[in-house]
């Protein structure tokens, strides 16, 4: 999982969730002033930085979320519905 750093490594500025930060293959994280500074290039490794994805929710908030919904279709039995098999000469 891809980590979300809440702060920029050069100056500081917030890089929350769904702010606009740059990443290297490193996770290295900017801002974007600093990114533009730096003309797109990580200081730490000499990569490229690009634009994160934003995140609308925290990690925890994810788990919790995915282990609901396993857990309400397994008490209501809410599989996805299966296709009728079909003989090789069809149905008749």
């Amino acid at each position: 999982m891809l980590k979300m750093k809440k702060q920029c490594e050069k100056c500081g500025a917030a890089t929350g969730l769904m702010d606009v930060a740059y990443i290297c293959s490193y996770e290295c994280t900017f801002c974007a002033d600093c990114t533009q500074q730096m003309q797109g290039i990580c200081p730490n490794c000499s990569g490229n930085l690009v634009l994160r994805p934003t995140r609308a929710k925290g990690p925890v908030e994810t788990v919790v979320s995915q282990l609901k919904n396993s857990l309400l279709a397994r008490i209501f039995h809410l599989a996805p519905a299966k296709r009728p098999v079909m003989s090789a000469q069809g149905s008749r």
